[in-house]
């Protein structure tokens, strides 16, 4: 199996993230709105694979991607019924998996060195009309004063973890990106916290 890159996380287990307490249910909800109970859904940047174990535990059929050598094992081993595939948002998705009516990517653009390439990954893949659902750590100015006051930018930026976020981005930043990709249909809901405080924020999105 090809080297590990040094910014992807090393995976231990396929054990749930924190995050995914607060983000699980948000795209649980999104989905049961859409009216969505079956189909194809991709999820990319699937880490360990927890996620798209419990979309599958919902009728979804499920395609993870990460470039985590060690996340692709841990997923391969506990969910052995859903495809994996070692790669990343830089390779041809399409191509290799054809389009989805539904993307999701939980916490993963603030690791991409190239987030345009990123977006156009998410785009690419989807089929239109499709809708996509990407989550990543919330920025904005109450929040950024109450880390700067209260002495956690350190903390919060985590310099020192490997494989660690190397973007932040607020909602207009991320808005702007998602817009110049061509999305539409572009609706942010901030969860995990109240609002101004938020630990995520998550782009619904249609293509």
């Amino acid at each position: 199996m090809r080297a590990e890159p040094v910014h992807c996380c090393h995976y231990h287990d396929a054990q749930a993230t924190w995050a995914n307490a607060y983000l699980w249910p948000v795209l649980q909800r999104v989905i049961a709105r859409q009216g969505l109970t079956q189909g194809r859904v991709l999820d990319l940047g699937c880490g360990n694979g927890a996620t798209a174990n419990m979309l599958a535990q919902l009728g979804f059929e499920v395609v993870g991607v990460d470039p985590s050598a060690s996340g692709i094992t841990q997923a391969r081993q506990a969910f052995p019924d859903i495809r994996f595939d070692l790669a990343s948002a830089y390779d041809d998705l399409k191509m290799r998996h054809g389009t989805f009516p539904v993307v999701v990517s939980l916490e993963v653009i603030e690791h991409c060195y190239d987030p345009r390439q990123f977006a156009k990954a998410v785009y690419d893949c989807l089929e239109d009309n499709g809708l996509g659902f990407i989550s990543t750590p919330f920025h904005g100015y109450w929040k950024n004063l109450m880390l700067a006051v209260t002495g956690k930018w350190d903390d919060h930026l985590t310099v020192l973890w490997d494989g660690g976020h190397i973007k932040f981005f607020s909602v207009k930043t991320l808005g702007a990106l998602l817009r110049e990709t061509g999305f539409r249909q572009i609706s942010f809901l901030r969860v995990g916290r109240v609002p101004p405080l938020a630990k995520s924020m998550v782009a619904v999105v249609r293509k």
